[in-house]
């Protein structure tokens, strides 16, 4: 599943050696790879997608040199179109300009309907401003687009329980419409390991309204993995930690029904769908 949506009827545009390689179509929501690939040396690499820009690293693979970049579109924030990736390479001394267009189309979710404290669906007048500047928090570590990549994937499971509510799912608490689910809700136990899904550096350790305890972990090249609702944190701010590495333990705190984790993954600023990017 991982390949066949990450590269699927890849579209390759080439100049001078360097192509770029994105899928014809992702579905809304979905995460995909563009990559830039060369048989001969390229530097200074720069992807811009919607309103983003990435400098990616590049690696040696199979002979050729190679930049793989996480993108994709954020179920809430984005809408259904023809999208272009644009990238900017140097080589022999000039500057090459490589475009590709993705269609991005409309994706069926289905409905969750929860019931939770009157609190939770809608805050008391006095936790606003402390939402209010969450929010921000959380807006300013996904725009994180640190030079070194340290992913691969597929990303390895924060825990081994089954998902029991999944990315996109419009939202219904207490009776009322609220915005869809941008991350995946793993069924586990109170007190289970919640592991690293890659290496990274934890960017952030916080107690949020919502999210309870969280960890945020930044792995380069703009993916950022979150961990919410967590009972313990085991980890500090700064810490290098590696794939598979124990982060904190599942928790209930913040907004939720019970002991689970909600795990999110953050690609050049946008929410998307962490299910097929993990190991099976």
């Amino acid at each position: 599943m991982l390949f066949f949506l990450l590269f699927c009827l890849p579209v390759a545009t080439a100049l001078a050696g360097v192509r770029l390689e994105v899928p014809e179509r992702a579905g809304l929501g979905q995460p995909f790879l563009a990559r830039l690939v060369s048989d001969a040396p390229f530097v200074t690499p720069e992807v811009r997608w919607l309103d983003r820009e990435v400098r990616p690293t590049v690696k040696a693979q199979s002979g050729l040199l190679v930049s793989e970049i996480l993108l994709g579109t954020d179920v809430l924030e984005d809408r259904p179109g023809v999208r272009e990736v644009t990238a900017t390479v140097q080589q022999d001394g000039k500057m090459l300009t490589l475009r590709g267009r993705v269609a991005i189309e409309a994706k069926a979710y289905p409905t969750q309907a929860l019931t939770l404290p009157p609190k939770m669906v809608t805050p008391p007048q006095a936790e606003l401003a402390r939402i209010a500047q969450e929010q921000e928090e959380t807006r300013r570590i996904k725009d994180l687009a640190s030079l070194r990549q340290f992913w691969t994937l597929p990303l390895a499971r924060p825990v081994s329980g089954a998902i029991e509510s999944v990315y996109g799912a419009a939202r219904v608490l207490n009776g009322q419409a609220r915005n869809p689910h941008r991350g995946l809700d793993f069924d586990a136990q109170a007190g289970e390991p919640v592991r690293a899904c890659a290496t990274g550096t934890v960017v952030l350790v916080a107690e949020q309204y919502y999210a309870g305890k969280c960890v945020f972990v930044d792995h380069g090249n703009g993916v950022v993995s979150m961990y919410f609702h967590l009972s313990e944190v085991g980890v500090r701010q700064g810490y290098r930690v590696d794939r598979g590495e124990v982060l904190g333990k599942v928790g209930a705190t913040g907004r939720a029904t019970g002991p689970h984790l909600h795990f999110a993954v953050s690609a050049q600023g946008r929410l998307v769908d962490p299910g097929p990017l993990l190991e099976e």
